[in-house]
């Protein structure tokens, strides 16, 4: 079996050496320049760490893999454009590098292209892999219009918020690892299986990631902490919070959510201003009142501890289980 790094490095790898002899050349410079950016690769990792539990070749399934990190890119892409997002993991954005046109009609031949990367699998099982991807896609979008919608609510219940990101982020995860079962020739049993466990995973680390905005340290979660906070975002920590707050507490949280957002720019690595900085304290003082730290704690761990149930019941011995469940683990930077 092959570890998490040498499976990386085979990722990498490939996407390095992806044609791309289309014209316009201008079309897929763009294209060629997301993938190029780094980035974990949890997705392709995951597919291809969930087909080795079963096969030992899995440099066999490249091209789905990298179907799904694609995917996974256009839809950064243009997230980026919607949030008019200057920056990507320190470099500029495809709408700032170039336009907003290019950003739109790139990302639309991005999503095209991971349709065609995924249709070079498995002609026996090109069906189950293309309908899960299909509902997978359907449903990223889904979960990205509700994120939209909340923006302008202020009923959002912590139930509809789990749901926002088992579609928008959890389903990617899920589908990648059911994928890799797939083609791998699992039974449906096991495919299922990982499909729950991925999105459990899913969830905690979403979750995870609403905690080390307000509490995480900016030197190790890579961006300046706060931006949830300055942009009034609907987490699983506000939506507590308000729920939670005693009358005092609320109206002081509902003051702070009516500070003007001229300037709440929470750009990655931005100073903080002295207006930014008080926000983000008072209202980090108040989660802190309330016990919102400790319950998305809580949240984290039970997800995290459903997941492990799900990879248990996978019919392979421990020890091939046992680099899919230390790669999650330092995605959730636990110890075991």
């Amino acid at each position: 079996m092959k570890t998490a790094d040498e499976i990386l490095n085979l990722v990498n790898g490939y996407l390095e050496q992806l044609p791309y002899e289309r014209e316009p050349k201008s079309l897929y410079e763009p294209v060629k320049y997301v993938l190029s950016m780094g980035g974990k690769r949890i997705r392709p990792v995951l597919m291809l760490l969930a087909y080795n539990l079963f096969r030992e070749d899995p440099e066999r399934i490249l091209s789905s893999a990298v179907a799904l990190e694609t995917y996974h890119n256009y839809t950064l892409l243009h997230d980026d454009l919607m949030d008019n997002a200057p920056m990507r993991r320190g470099r500029p954005t495809v709408h700032k590098r170039w336009d907003a046109n290019t950003a739109i009609l790139s990302g639309d031949s991005m999503l095209v292209l991971a349709y065609e990367r995924m249709a070079q699998c498995d002609p026996m099982k090109l069906k189950l892999v293309i309908d899960l991807f299909t509902e997978t896609a359907l449903e990223i979008g889904e979960g990205q219009q509700m994120d939209m919608e909340f923006e302008s609510r202020s009923d959002v219940t912590e139930d509809e918020y789990i749901e926002m990101i088992r579609l928008k982020t959890s389903v990617l995860l899920a589908c990648a690892l059911k994928m890799g079962a797939i083609l791998a020739g699992a039974s449906d049993e096991d495919a299922d299986n990982l499909y729950r466990f991925g999105e459990k995973i899913g969830l905690a680390f979403q979750l995870q990631d609403d905690y080390l905005d307000v509490y995480g340290n900016p030197a190790v979660f890579g961006k300046a902490t706060g931006g949830d906070i300055l942009s009034n975002k609907k987490t699983y920590m506000l939506i507590n919070a308000l729920a939670k707050a005693d009358a005092a507490q609320r109206a002081e949280l509902e003051r702070w959510l009516a500070v003007a957002g001229s300037e709440q720019d929470s750009a990655d690595g931005m100073e903080r201003t002295e207006a930014q900085r008080e926000k983000i304290e008072a209202v980090t003082r108040l989660y802190n009142i309330i016990g919102i730290d400790r319950l998305a704690q809580e949240k984290i761990n039970f997800y995290f501890e459903e997941s492990k149930r799900y990879l248990q019941a996978v019919h392979v011995g421990d020890d091939r289980k046992r680099e899919l469940a230390a790669y999650t683990a330092r995605m959730m930077k636990r110890e075991k």
